[in-house]
């Protein structure tokens, strides 16, 4: 990216230590479950976490919490985060909610994001995790305009058709020098509950060989158990139930691959500081 006069250098946030960007290359990827499970499994790993909703157009992540309240904004014109199941949390759908769509250009979008970044008292964070909106674009510009980003998230089903939509999204990241620190394959395959067969309804393992084709950690892989779905649609996320939860498990061993990934990722951001 070739940096223009008008191109603001990313500030990081005081007190925030890694900001993890979760993203997809389309919608129906259950990216935003994957974001919010992720969250609170770091949180009970005993990280302090922040979620931030950049779906400006959809956002999930107040259902999927279960909080609706609108955000405080104190004396000092700073927005208080929305404090649930112990993550603290801004979504749009705080401050306009109902089921108006937002119709928004490009600038107000960029507005919203630096004020997510910027105007929200996070104080002291390990781990703000971004839920980006469905496809590429601008939110992702705006964020790393914005924010020096530790790494990110490539969320995907195993069909070819998500495969695909992943490959674009590593790609539009790699072009903004964000490094993909992992991908989670979601909806991976089902198991009967009447016969415990394992059924591989998108044909399971495609985002593993994708993670390994582009030489990129996988996080693991997300059965598609309804539990998983209800939990979110009931605002009470599966993660809830601790990580001997079996169908929860999975988005603990995710979130311990994550840490280790984002750490590496954190350290060679310091080591490259250090020498310019």
């Amino acid at each position: 990216m070739a940096h223009g006069h008008a191109m603001p250098a990313p500030v990081a946030l005081p007190g925030v230590s890694k900001i993890i960007a979760v993203g997809s290359g389309k919608g129906g990827v259950g990216k935003t479950t994957v974001a919010v499970n992720l969250a609170i499994a770091l949180s009970r790993l005993g990280q302090k976490v922040g979620l931030i909703d950049a779906d400006i157009y959809g956002p999930n992540v107040p259902l999927m919490m279960g909080s609706s309240q609108q955000p405080v904004v104190d004396a000092n014109n700073q927005i208080q985060p929305n404090i649930t199941h112990g993550l603290k949390t801004i979504s749009i759908g705080y401050i306009s909610p109902g089921d108006k769509p937002l119709v928004m250009r490009g600038p107000m979008l960029h507005q919203i994001i630096r004020q997510f970044l910027q105007q929200v008292n996070w104080g002291e964070l390990d781990y703000l995790i971004v839920d980006l909106p469905p496809g590429t674009g601008d939110v992702v510009i705006s964020l790393v305009q914005t924010v020096p980003l530790t790494g990110a998230v490539v969320v995907s089903t195993p069909s070819d058709v998500s495969l695909q939509d992943a490959r674009k999204a590593l790609e539009m990241f790699a072009q903004v020098n964000v490094e993909v620190i992992g991908i989670v394959e979601n909806m991976s395959h089902f198991t009967c509950p009447h016969c415990h067969h394992e059924i591989d309804i998108f044909s399971k393992g495609g985002a593993e060989r994708t993670a390994q084709q582009f030489n990129i950690p996988f996080l693991g892989s997300i059965e598609l158990v309804p539990a998983i779905r209800e939990g979110g649609d009931k605002g009470l996320p599966i993660t809830l139930a601790g990580p001997k939860s079996g169908a929860a498990e999975p988005f603990y061993n995710a979130a311990q691959k994550l840490m280790e990934e984002a750490e590496k990722a954190a350290a060679k951001a310091t080591d490259v500081l250090e020498i310019s």
